[in-house]
């Protein structure tokens, strides 16, 4: 049996867990009066394809829209494109020639829908919606996520977008396989934003890496790890080498030090520290994070130079360099 004194002691423990606890489910709230609160609608994306996926988003948000709407409608005027060869059908295949989709979003209450080795499908964040939506469930994936689309109006489509076609068959000569991310090779369109209400919601799709292998999911379509959403506290995406981002759940891992008071610019940069701390080879990677909070402050931080994000709020829409570690490093 425990001493008297030994019951007590774990009695104090238990009800300084249980205060803990209570503090921390309580909501994110920013004070009426701090100075450096910004009101109005923001929409943040990732590269230059995120200016007009920013002006379709911040449309809609400013024609009283829900947030979720406004994040979908802009990440679908990516993966419309037909000259974008990392994002929707036009994109790069994989080494067996197929485009495959993957694609996530999460709404203003934490709702979230997935989709991911999706063949043939306009709008795959369309289907992650329906998930969301329809659904039990987060994730659907490959021929369940096709049949799903398809019984739900989608049409599938066959083959390759003609500069596609002419890039796998170059790339065919040699079957070199670099998993290269930069300003060429974009990879994904993470989309976060906040309305004027306060309210998150935010959308990530992508055609993954070009000539991956058959079967290869990134970061993207994974909650926690290409966009994590908390009502109370933020939003953040990545985008870059998924496998990276996965091995560190990047996206959750800023909204969690958000929660614990770190800026979003401080938060993008630990996750990035994260990576280079724990992935020997990160300086042959590129890896980009975006973030905001409910004060609507934003972060931008990434492991090399050439990441550049789309900014739209106070009547603009700016495409902006993020810092990174590595030029950081050189100084």
């Amino acid at each position: 049996m425990p001493s008297r004194r030994t019951f007590i002691k774990n009695i104090s423990i238990a009800a300084t867990s249980g205060s803990l606890i209570a503090t921390s489910a309580k909501a994110f709230t920013v004070p009426a009066d701090k100075p450096n609160v910004t009101t109005g609608n923001i929409v943040l994306s990732t590269w230059s394809h995120g200016i007009p996926a920013n002006e379709k988003a911040m449309e809609l948000l400013n024609a009283k829209a829900r947030a979720i709407d406004a994040a979908q409608q802009g990440v679908m005027v990516v993966e419309a494109d037909p000259k974008n060869t990392s994002v929707g059908l036009s994109g790069y295949p994989d080494r067996d020639g197929i485009v495959t989709l993957d694609a996530c979003l999460m709404d203003e209450l934490g709702n979230a829908g997935s989709v991911c080795f999706l063949e043939g499908i306009d709008h795959p964040i369309s289907v992650a919606r329906l998930v969301m939506d329809k659904t039990p469930h987060v994730m659907l994936s490959g021929s369940g996520a096709l049949q799903f689309a398809i019984q739900n109006g989608f049409k599938q489509k066959k083959g390759l977008s003609p500069d596609a076609k002419r890039a796998y068959t170059e790339w065919l000569k040699t079957s070199a396989y670099k998993p290269v991310i930069n300003i060429e090779n974009h990879d994904t369109i993470g989309l976060i934003l906040r309305d004027e209400r306060g309210n998150f919601s935010g959308a990530c799709t992508t055609s993954g890496l070009a000539f991956k292998m058959h079967g290869r999911v990134g970061d993207s379509p994974i909650i926690g790890a290409g966009l994590f959403v908390d009502p109370e506290v933020g939003a953040a995406t990545a985008t870059g080498l998924g496998e990276a981002v996965i091995k560190i759940c990047g996206s959750h891992l800023i909204v969690e030090l958000m929660r614990m008071g770190q800026s979003p610019q401080r938060a993008c940069e630990e996750a990035v520290k994260r990576i280079s701390v724990k992935q020997k080879n990160f300086k042959d990677m590129q890896v980009g994070f975006l973030a905001i909070n409910k004060a609507g402050e934003i972060g931008a931080f990434a492991i090399q130079p050439g990441f550049q994000y789309a900014l739209a709020m106070n009547g603009k829409n700016e495409l902006k360099d993020a810092a990174s570690l590595l030029k950081a490093e050189r100084k």
